[in-house]
C-alpha cells in the first residue's frame, strides 16, 4: 500500500495555508479542509486496520 493518499500532508498544507491567510473566509475554508483530510486518513487508517485483520485471518485458515 505504498501508493496511499497522504490525507494528513494534504491536511497539515490545509493548516498551513489557514495559519498564513489574513482573510476569515480563506482561513474558514483551509480550516473546513483540514478537517475533511483527516476524516479521509482516519477513514484510510480503518480500511487498512480491516485489511491487515482480513488478511491475517486468511493465513492463519490457510
Amino acid at each position: 500500500m505504498g501508493n496511499q493518499p497522504d490525507y494528513r500532508g494534504q491536511a497539515a498544507k490545509c493548516r498551513a495555508d489557514a495559519d498564513a491567510s489574513t482573510l476569515d473566509n480563506v482561513r474558514d475554508r483551509n480550516l473546513r479542509a483540514e478537517a475533511a483530510w483527516l476524516e479521509m486518513a482516519v477513514r484510510q487508517d480503518r480500511v487498512s486496520a480491516s485489511r491487515r485483520d482480513r488478511e491475517a485471518t486468511q493465513a492463519e485458515l490457510a
